[in-house]
């Protein structure tokens, strides 16, 4: 039928949804944002001591590593199930199961990003009196930092896509929205809360990519050097030139004689 409102025709691609039901999509897209970054957050906070546990030796690290692979390979709806007698329904369950996936990436980018530290920089930190402590947060972390942002980057985008599943117990975020329409075949829903699902993925990477260069530059290439190298070069050819010019008149002039 012309005119046919797109969504009686049920089509994928929708605007009318998307005006409609404008609230309903941000509300989800806030408590996805939420969810994610309190659960990367805590995270992070109980990775931090499990790697300095682990860097102690073989005899921690193998038990942390263990430990934190072996939760990443439990599914997710048993996860929660296993959770569900300790916090219940609520938003808790989700994020507490996300924080025990989230270890796994944690845990070892940490860990790298510590263990890459030269120890000749250790030694003289040592030597100008630095401690454990300060040893530890003045020279180690910000040495490290380049692994731990690329670690907080994978975890965060993989939180984004697992939050989802918090929908079987009403915390999904835009999951919550997924995963009715689904069973429903309201296609407009399903596309459109997917799509915002992606974008939210690709613009949390990305905003975490410029914090990385922001507090990691002299991770980048200087390109200064480069370019002088290049003006060098090109000062250098006119001379070059003169140069070969004067050798060969030299060369005729000496054969000449």
């Amino acid at each position: 039928m012309a005119g046919q409102s797109c969504l009686v025709a049920n089509d994928w691609i929708c605007w009318e949804y998307v005006t409609s039901r404008s609230q309903e999509l941000t509300d989800a897209t806030i408590e996805h944002v939420w969810i994610t970054g309190i659960s990367v957050l805590i995270g992070l906070i109980v990775a931090v001591p499990l790697a300095l546990l682990a860097r102690r030796g073989r005899r921690w690290a193998a038990p942390v590593l263990g430990l934190t692979t072996l939760l990443y390979t439990i599914p997710s709806l048993a996860m929660f199930s296993l959770l569900l007698p300790l916090f219940g329904l609520s938003a808790s369950l989700v994020v507490t199961g996300l924080v025990l996936y989230s270890l796994t990436i944690l845990v070892r980018n940490v860990l790298a990003g510590l263990e890459a530290v030269p120890e000749d920089v250790r030694e003289a930190a040592r030597g100008m009196g630095y401690g454990p402590r300060r040893l530890l947060w003045q020279v180690e972390m910000p040495l490290a930092l380049p692994s731990v942002l690329a670690g907080i980057r994978i975890a965060t985008v993989s939180t984004i896509a697992l939050t989802t599943i918090g929908s079987i117990v009403g915390k999904g975020g835009l999951g919550n929205l997924i995963a009715p329409a689904v069973s429903s075949s309201f296609k407009a829903q399903v596309l459109t809360a997917s799509v915002l699902c992606v974008l939210l993925a690709l613009a949390a990477d990305l905003l975490l990519l410029g914090v990385e260069r922001l507090l990691t530059p002299w991770t980048r290439a200087p390109r200064a050097p480069r370019r002088a190298g290049r003006a060098a070069d090109r000062a250098a050819d006119p001379a070059r030139a003169g140069a070969a010019v004067a050798s060969g008149a030299s060369g005729a002039s000496g054969k000449g004689a």
